[in-house]
C-alpha cells in the first residue's frame, strides 16, 4: 500500500461556515443561553471582565532580543510602539489591548487586523468578535480556515488571535458560553428585584371569594390592583365582605436575595479565579498576588503567544520575543515598590540607573557594578575566587599564595 496519503486543495474542502446565526439559534433553542449583553448586567461579571482587562490594558508589552546569550530590548522597534502607544488606528495602545482582552473573556475571541506593506508592519486595526465568522475545512487533523469580514475573505496570518480554550485555533470559549447556567441565576435574580423594585415590593397573590363577582365587579378590582402595582397612585385596595387576599409569592426577605447574591458574586468571581476582595474591597497582599498569579498570568502567557506568532518574521522567532512587563503592577504600592529595588540592588540584580530607568528618572551615569567587601568573587570556569577585602586570589586545589602561607608560618611561631 502506498504510505503517504494526498491531500486535496483545501480551499476546496472549505464549505462550513460559522457565523453570528449561530449565536442566535443556540439562544432560540436553549432557554438558559445567556448573551454577552445579559451577562455584563450582572455586577460581579462586569466588575471582574473590567477589572482584568484594565489591568492587562495598562501593562506595557516589550520586545526582546536574545544575542549571544544576552537579553537585550529592542526600543526602536515598531511593533511595541503599536501595541502600547498609538496602533495607527482610532484606538490607542491602552484602549486596544483592552477591548482585545474584553472579546477575549466575553466573546470567541479578540482579533485585530495586521495591515501590512511586504514586511512591515504598518498598523493595527481591533476587529469586533461579533463581525468575525469562518469558512474551514471539515478535516479534524490538517485545520485550515479562512476569516469572514463583511463578505471579504482575508487568511489567518492577516490577523491577531487572542483566543480563550480554543480547540481549533480560530475560535474560543468564552466565559459566558461556558457558564450559562451559573451567569443566567445571577441574572434572572436581578430581573426578580426589578419587578419587586417596580411594583413597592407588593406581593404576588388571588382573591378568594365565597361567591361569583359580577364582571363590573372583577373590572373595578382588577384596575385598583393595577394601581396598587403601579407604585405611583393608589397605595391601598378595599375588599368588599367576603373578598380575601391570598399570597402566592414570597418576599426578598424570606427567599434570602442579598445572601444569594453574594454567594452568586463569589462563584462569579471564581469563574475568572480572582479574589472577590479584588472587586468587594479589602483586598489584601495575598489577594492581590493571588490575582495576578492566577488570572492574569494565564491571559498574558496568552497574548505574548500570539503577538509572537503572529507580529513576529520567522526568521524572528527563536531569537525575538514580545513579554509582558509586570513591575508596572507594583506601581500603586511605592513602599513595596521601593523595597523590591532595595532587594535588586543590594544582590546585584538591577544597577542605580535602571532603577531610575524603571522610574522615568533621569540617569546619573553610574555605570559600574557595586560590589561589598565581604563578598568571595568565584570563576566557575577557571576555579579562581578573589577576596575584594584581602586583595587576594587563589583556586580549588591549588597551595595558597606565599604571602598567606608566610603569615601563617609566623603567627605558629608566635
Amino acid at each position: 500500500m502506498w504510505p503517504f496519503r494526498m491531500r486535496a486543495d483545501p480551499d476546496s474542502e472549505k464549505t462550513d461556515i460559522e457565523s453570528n446565526e449561530d449565536a442566535l439559534l443556540r439562544a432560540s433553542l436553549t432557554d438558559n443561553y445567556m448573551t454577552r449583553e445579559q451577562a455584563m448586567n450582572v455586577p460581579a461579571f462586569a466588575a471582574c471582565v473590567n477589572k482584568i482587562a484594565e489591568t492587562v490594558s495598562t501593562i506595557p508589552i516589550r520586545l526582546y532580543k536574545l544575542v549571544d546569550g544576552k537579553l537585550e530590548e529592542v526600543e526602536d522597534d515598531v511593533r511595541a510602539r503599536l501595541i502600547n502607544d498609538d496602533t495607527g488606528d482610532t484606538l490607542d495602545g491602552v484602549q486596544f489591548k483592552r477591548a482585545l482582552v474584553r472579546d477575549y473573556l466575553t466573546g470567541k475571541g479578540g482579533y485585530a487586523f495586521i495591515n501590512r506593506s511586504g514586511t512591515r508592519i504598518i498598523s493595527l486595526h481591533y476587529v469586533k468578535e461579533n463581525e468575525i465568522s469562518f469558512l474551514f475545512t471539515s478535516d479534524p487533523i490538517f485545520k485550515d480556515y479562512d476569516i469572514m469580514i463583511q463578505g471579504i475573505k482575508y487568511k489567518p496570518f492577516e490577523f491577531l488571535k487572542i483566543l480563550r480554550n480554543t480547540e481549533d485555533g480560530r475560535s474560543g470559549k468564552s466565559v459566558v458560553d461556558e457558564n450559562s447556567e451559573v451567569l443566567s441565576v445571577a441574572y434572572y435574580s436581578l430581573k426578580y428585584e426589578k419587578g419587586l423594585v417596580k411594583t413597592g415590593g407588593n406581593k404576588k397573590g388571588f382573591i378568594k371569594s365565597p361567591k361569583k363577582l359580577a364582571e363590573s365587579a372583577i373590572k373595578a378590582l382588577k384596575d385598583a390592583w393595577h394601581r396598587l402595582y403601579q407604585n405611583n397612585t393608589e397605595n391601598v385596595v378595599i375588599l368588599n365582605e367576603g373578598l380575601e387576599f391570598q399570597e402566592a409569592s414570597n418576599t426578598s426577605v424570606e427567599m434570602q436575595l442579598n445572601e444569594n447574591k453574594k454567594t452568586n458574586s463569589d462563584e462569579i468571581c471564581k469563574l475568572f479565579n480572582m479574589p472577590p476582595a479584588m472587586i468587594n474591597g479589602g483586598a489584601t497582599e495575598q489577594d492581590k498576588t493571588n490575582f495576578v498569579q492566577y488570572c492574569l498570568n494565564a491571559i498574558l502567557k496568552e497574548v505574548e503567544c500570539a503577538l509572537n506568532r503572529d507580529l513576529l518574521l520567522e526568521s524572528e522567532k527563536g531569537v525575538y520575543y514580545f513579554a509582558a512587563d509586570t513591575s508596572e503592577l507594583t506601581k500603586g504600592d511605592i513602599e513595596k515598590r521601593f523595597r523590591a529595588y532595595e532587594t535588586a540592588s543590594k544582590n546585584g540584580f538591577m544597577q542605580i540607573d535602571e532603577i531610575r530607568l524603571k522610574e522615568n528618572l533621569p540617569p546619573l551615569g553610574l555605570d559600574f557594578v557595586r560590589l561589598g567587601l565581604q563578598d568571595v568573587l568565584y570563576d566557575p570556569e577557571t576555579k579562581q575566587f578573589y577576596m575584594p577585602n584581602m586583595n587576594q586570589t587563589g583556586g580549588l586545589g591549588q597551595k595558597e599564595p606565599d604571602s598567606v602561607q608566610k603569615e601563617g608560618g609566623k603567627n605558629n611561631e608566635d
